[in-house]
């Protein structure tokens, strides 16, 4: 494994959670291997009363994108066709329309393509097999095929008697083991674990400066605990998924670089968690059955997806 000019904490933990040739030299999908049919007859037990609780922000042309990352637009919605009769007069009409946008502009998930470090992705492919015509040649989130497994809610903030974590707080494993107590429910392999923070409320009530900065966010120190317990993707309720401003200066996206690149591991962002989070206090349960679909663009390094939790 060649070791990125990083801080030297990145060099350690990188050492600790590297999971490249774990399933394979020639694997592109890193921990959702962990989602076995064992893993989806067990998910589909935590069932009990049928309620469904959506995750997704509305795809919406002033979305949570503010323009700092170039490119990543929000959705520009355009209808093309509008009552066409297309077989003549008196025929049935269609109406029709058109979508451009960042496939990561919403609640996404990012690929295991979406970063690179020391010229690398996950498994040691080089990063130059990302190309401009043909995207993603390997590990696009095209090769995430289906992503349903038992979902754990880490509900940070209410662990920690707050409504929503300060901007400058940066989630640590102590965080998620008190989040984890909460829940009552062990986080095991091939579960995927949702941590909120509560920073989503920011953009709802119509902030989406302030929802991207400064934010809350998993703290560098994070990924040796989703490794630990073989946890299959990890999503939660920010723009940035990790702190933001970083909490150790210089070492920009490090949690990215150890999710994606070194551990093989999906991590989605903007993921609105609140109605969740009422509903499993409600409930008192924090475990369910998670539908994350990813939409299966060829060679894209990112998906918008529009999950589902299931009590």
């Amino acid at each position: 494994m060649s070791l990125p000019a990083l801080h030297p904490a990145f060099h350690d933990i990188a050492e600790r959670v590297n999971n490249w040739g774990r399933w394979g030299a020639d694997d592109e999908i890193g921990t959702l291997n962990l989602i076995t049919d064992e893993v989806v007859r067990e998910a589909a037990a935590a069932v009990r009363s049928g309620r469904r609780v959506p995750l997704a922000l509305p795809l919406r042309e002033d979305g949570v994108q503010t323009g700092m990352i170039p490119g990543r637009v929000n959705p520009l919605h355009t209808m093309v066709q509008i009552n066409q009769e297309l077989f003549g007069p008196g025929t049935v009409a269609c109406s029709d329309d058109a979508v451009t946008m960042g496939l990561q502009a919403g609640t996404h998930w990012d690929a295991l393509t979406h970063v690179s470090h020391s010229g690398r992705l996950y498994n040691g492919r080089p990063a130059g097999t990302v190309t401009a015509h043909g995207g993603a040649e390997f590990c696009g989130i095209d090769k995430a095929r289906h992503i349903v497994s038992r979902g754990v809610l880490l509900d940070v903030a209410r662990a920690r008697g707050v409504d929503r974590l300060a901007g400058g707080h940066a989630v640590t494993p102590e965080d998620l083991d008190a989040a984890e107590e909460l829940a009552g429910t062990r986080v095991r392999g091939g579960d995927i674990v949702l941590v909120r923070t509560g920073q989503v409320q920011v953009y709802l009530a119509g902030d989406k400066h302030g929802y991207g900065y400064p934010s809350p966010g998993l703290s560098v120190h994070t990924p040796e605990w989703f490794h630990a317990r073989d946890v299959a993707a990890v999503a939660n309720d920010t723009l940035t998924f990790e702190i933001f401003p970083p909490e150790i200066e210089d070492l920009w996206l490090p949690v990215h670089a150890l999710d994606l690149v070194e551990m093989g591991m999906l991590q989605g962002q903007n993921w609105n968690l609140e109605e969740l989070s009422t509903a499993c206090e409600e409930t008192g349960r924090y475990a369910f059955l998670l539908s994350a679909m990813p939409e299966p663009f060829v060679g894209a390094t990112g998906t918008p997806v529009a999950p589902v939790a299931v009590l």
